[in-house]
């Protein structure tokens, strides 16, 4: 990949799919962003559930293994009523010389409106969105994107800081082979904060240059003027060959030790995408840290995915506003009194 994608122009929204960052444009991502707090109320009340897309089906088709993206998914689709339908690569017609595109149209065909995909490949959400009659997002393609990982983590980093805007964001680690820094680079300048990317050279893309961002080979140089440091781990299941002297040697010169912690500015936050590696890109005492917003961004990624699946199938002209979605009862027969304000 040469670089993260650079999306349209403000106002430039495609409602159909999810693909990539690039598709909502500034304007849908701040869309997104305000949806997701529509959805955070929700998930404050006693029975977090809204009939919002009763009556939808919403197909999981994960060919890559994932636990905290596919459960958020899941979990959203479920606390919008929507039905949800569970897809095994290991289990499926695939075993049996069965093509990807003929078991994605079998899916859909028995009435699926949006399939969240995650595939090794890059590309493969974006060929679904070609051969489906449904909505498609992309819930990871090989090396190439990431989308609602990145608004996640945009709306997490609101929440903390209040803006984005002229913030200054440190990714550090292994962004070559990483969807969600490209994800998260595309997203965070079409919002205008400042981006630097902390990595050897082996663990940059070929073609950075053309990212519109700094580049720093010490992270020891940015702590001090980050106002976030978001950790990347080793992606070693998708290096072809070796690319650091040793796991020790990364973590003395890149990972974010406690100490290196402490030397944050007092309102700087310390971010990670999941799973993480103790010991190698984060010290083992950091994520318990009060500056670290790691569990803070798994619950904000079912708020945000609410807010992309009913983007996606419920946010249609003459549908329920955003604020019709904060004000409905809960789903399943339950009274006023157990869903009032969160």
């Amino acid at each position: 990949m040469s670089g993260p994608p650079a999306g349209p122009a403000a106002g430039a929204v495609t409602r159909r799919h999810l693909l990539a960052v690039g598709d909502l444009g500034t304007d849908g991502i701040g869309q997104i962003l305000r949806l997701a707090d529509s959805f955070a109320e929700v998930n404050a009340r006693p029975i977090p559930k809204v009939p919002a897309l009763r009556g939808r089906t919403v197909a999981s088709l994960f060919f890559e293994d994932s636990t905290r993206t596919r459960l958020s998914f899941e979990t959203a689709a479920k606390r919008l009523s929507a039905d949800t339908m569970a897809f095994s690569a290991g289990s499926s017609s695939l075993s049996k010389g069965e093509s990807l595109r003929d078991t994605a149209q079998t899916v859909t065909a028995m009435g699926v409106d949006c399939v969240v995909v995650r595939h090794r490949s890059a590309g493969v959400a974006v060929q679904l969105s070609r051969w489906l009659d449904a909505a498609v997002v992309n819930a990871g393609d090989g090396r190439h994107e990431h989308p609602t990982q990145a608004l996640l983590d945009c709306y997490t980093i609101s929440r903390r800081l209040g803006s984005i805007e002229g913030r200054h964001v440190a990714i550090v680690g292994d962004i070559a082979h990483s969807r969600v820094a490209r994800s998260l680079v595309a997203a965070l300048r079409m919002l205008d904060a400042a981006v630097t990317l902390v990595a050897p050279a082996t663990l940059l893309p070929p073609a950075v240059d053309g990212w519109g961002v700094g580049v720093s080979s010490r992270i020891d140089d940015v702590l001090a003027r980050a106002d976030v440091v978001y950790l990347l781990r080793l992606q070693r299941e998708r290096q072809e060959r070796a690319l650091l002297p040793s796991l020790r040697e990364f973590h003395e010169r890149f990972g974010l030790s406690a100490e290196r912690a402490r030397r944050l500015a007092d309102h700087a936050i310390v971010m990670h995408p999941g799973p993480m590696n103790r010991g190698v890109e984060i010290g083992a005492e950091v994520p318990e840290m009060a500056c670290t917003t790691i569990a803070e961004q798994v619950a904000n990624g079912v708020s945000v995915r609410m807010a992309v699946l009913f983007w996606l199938l419920g946010a249609q002209p003459g549908t329920a506003s955003t604020a019709d979605v904060a004000a409905a009862p809960a789903a399943e027969g339950a009274s006023p009194a157990g869903v009032g304000g969160g």
